[in-house]
C-alpha cells in the first residue's frame, strides 16, 4: 500500500503541519496539497501543483487543503483533478480524513483554539518544526492570511515542550518555532505568557534540544526577555528574520504596519550590537500601490542600513477584498522592475557579508544527501559527504556570493564529545533535508548536559571571536 505525498507550499507552518497530516491522511493512494494564498503566484503554484500530482499519480486521491483552499474553497472543488478539499481547521481533524464530503471547510474566524501537532520525528527534515501558534489579528492592507488563518490562537506551552521533548527523542537536534505571527504567542492563554517565556521553558525544560530557531518575527513584538534570549543564549540560533515589508514611513501607514523605518533600524543596531554574529532576514514587498521612486528608493536602502543579508522579496500581488487592493496601483511591469533592483542589491549585501565568514569555524546541522547544511546565521554550506543529522564543525574557506563552501575538521577523541554536541553558532537545514534518529540522553544525564552547555555556549562564544 503506497504512503500518501505531502506536497507543501508556502510558510514553515505548513511544512509543520503537512506532518501531521501525513499521519492523519493514512495509508493509500492519497496526494495531499497543503497549499499557500500569500500571493496570487502562490494560488497559481498550488494550482500548478495539483495539475502535476495527478499527472504524475492518475489513480490517486487528492486531497486540497491550507490556505488558498481555506479561502477560496469552490474555486479547487471545481478543478476536475480534485477529489476533495478540506479546510485548515477540518485538515487537524481525524474525522475529516475519514468523511466522505467532497468539500469540508468551516468558518475560520470562529476558531478558538489550535492543537498541537501530533508528529514525533519529521520524516524528511533534518531540524524539526513546531507549530505554537496560528492565526493573527491583525490586518494589514496587503494580506489575505487572516481569512485563510483566522485569529490568532496559542498552543500552552506544556503541549509545546512535550512535542519538541518528544521530537528530540527521535534525535532531531535542532527545532524550529512556528506560527502565522509568531510573536503574538500568548496572550489568549491563561496568565497571558510570552513568546520569550515560552522560549525559556522549552530550553529549561528539554535540556537535550542542542538548538533552537524561530521563524519570522514582529520587530514591535520583541520584548526584553525575548530579546536577551535572542543575543544571550547560545542554544537559540543567531538568526532573525523580520516583517519589514518597507522601508518608507508612508508606504508602511498606508500597509497598516506598527512600526516605523526609524524602528527597524534601531532593532537591528541593538541587536547586532549584543550579538554581532546575528544575520537578519526580512520580507520586503516591491511596488505597493502609491509607491512612487522615492518611497522604492527607501525600501532599497533598508537592505544596508538593516544589514539584510536574508531577503524575502515579493513584487506587490493584489488580493481580492483587501483595502490595498483598492488603492492606486503601480504597474505590474514596474513592480517586478523594483523587485529585481532589490534582489540585486540583496544579494551584493549577502555576498559580502559571506566572503566575511572566509576562515571562520562554523557548526553545521548536515542535511541530504550530507555535502550540505546550514550555518546558526543561515548561510548555506557545501562540504564533503558528512553523516545526515550530524551536527560538525567546519572551517569556511571560500564562497561563490551565494553558498559558503567548508572543509570539516577533524576532531580529537578527548574533544568529539563536546564538539558533536556543540549547540553552536550555526545550524538550520532546507525543507527537503533528512535526519538520522538517535536516542535521547537520559534524565540522569541532565546534570552532566547542563555543564556541556555551558561549555558549549564558551566554545561558541571562542569561535565567534
Amino acid at each position: 500500500m503506497p504512503s500518501p505525498q505531502i506536497i507543501s507550499l508556502g510558510c514553515r507552518l505548513n511544512i509543520a503541519e503537512s506532518e501531521a497530516i501525513r499521519a492523519l491522511a493514512g495509508d493509500g493512494d492519497t496526494v495531499v496539497v497543503n497549499s499557500c494564498a500569500v500571493t496570487n503566484g502562490a494560488v497559481a503554484e498550488t494550482r500548478k501543483a495539483i495539475r502535476r500530482a495527478r499527472a504524475d499519480r492518475p489513480d490517486a486521491q487528492i486531497v486540497v487543503t491550507g490556505c488558498a483552499a481555506q479561502i477560496d474553497p469552490a474555486s479547487f472543488a471545481a478543478m476536475p483533478e480534485v477529489d476533495r478539499v478540506l479546510g485548515n481547521v477540518e485538515k487537524r481533524s481525524p474525522a475529516a480524513w475519514t468523511a466522505n464530503d467532497a468539500v469540508m471547510v468551516g468558518d475560520i474566524l470562529s476558531a478558538r483554539e489550535t492543537a498541537p501537532q501530533l508528529s514525533a520525528v519529521f520524516a524528511t527534515h533534518a531540524r524539526a518544526f513546531v507549530e505554537v501558534q496560528n492565526g493573527c489579528d491583525h490586518r494589514c492592507t496587503f494580506c489575505v492570511i487572516p481569512y485563510g488563518r483566522g485569529n490568532s490562537r496559542s498552543i500552552p506551552a506544556g503541549a509545546v515542550i512535550d512535542q519538541v521533548a518528544g521530537l528530540v527523542d527521535g534525535g532531531h537536534r535542532e527545532v524550529v518555532l512556528t506560527g502565522v505571527d509568531l510573536t503574538s504567542y500568548g496572550p489568549d492563554l491563561p496568565g497571558a505568557p510570552s513568546l520569550g517565556l515560552l522560549v525559556e521553558r522549552i530550553l529549561r525544560h528539554v535540556p537535550a534540544l542542542e538548538r533552537l530557531r524561530l521563524s519570522s518575527l514582529d520587530g514591535v513584538e520583541i520584548d526584553d526577555r525575548l530579546f536577551a534570549l535572542l543575543t544571550q543564549e547560545a542554544r537559540v540560533m543567531p538568526h532573525v528574520h523580520l516583517s519589514l515589508q518597507a522601508g518608507n514611513d508612508l508606504i508602511l501607514k498606508r500597509m497598516k504596519r506598527r512600526h516605523a523605518r526609524a524602528d527597524s533600524v534601531a532593532l537591528v543596531e541593538r541587536l547586532k550590537t549584543a550579538r554581532p554574529e546575528i544575520a537578519i532576514g526580512a520580507d520586503l514587498i516591491a511596488g505597493f500601490p502609491t509607491e512612487d521612486d522615492a518611497m522604492f528608493a527607501d525600501t532599497r536602502a533598508l537592505i544596508d542600513d538593516c544589514d539584510i543579508v536574508h531577503a524575502h522579496i515579493f513584487p506587490y500581488s493584489e488580493r481580492d477584498g483587501t483595502p490595498a487592493a483598492r488603492m492606486p496601483a503601480v504597474p505590474v511591469p514596474e513592480r517586478k522592475r523594483r523587485a529585481a533592483l532589490l534582489r540585486e542589491a540583496a544579494a551584493v549585501r549577502k555576498a559580502a557579508w559571506l566572503d566575511g565568514l572566509i576562515g571562520s569555524t562554523q557548526a553545521v546541522l548536515v542535511e541530504r544527501p550530507g555535502d550540505r547544511g546550514h550555518i546558526g546565521s543561515f548561510a548555506e554550506a557545501r562540504f564533503e559527504t558528512l553523516a545526515v543529522g550530524s551536527v560538525q564543525r567546519v572551517r569556511i574557506t571560500g564562497s561563490d556570493g551565494n553558498t559558503l563552501f567548508a572543509s570539516p575538521i577533524p576532531a580529537s577523541p578527548a574533544k568529539a564529545g563536546a564538539q558533536s554536541r556543540d549547540a553552536g553558532n550555526e545550524a538550520p537545514s532546507s525543507p527537503t533535508s533528512d535526519i538520522a534518529p538517535g536516542p535521547r540522553p537520559s534524565p540522569g544525564k541532565q546534570q552532566q548536559q547542563q555543564q556541556q552547555q555551558k561549555q558549549q555556549q564558551a566554545f561558541s562564544q571562542e569561535t565567534l571571536a
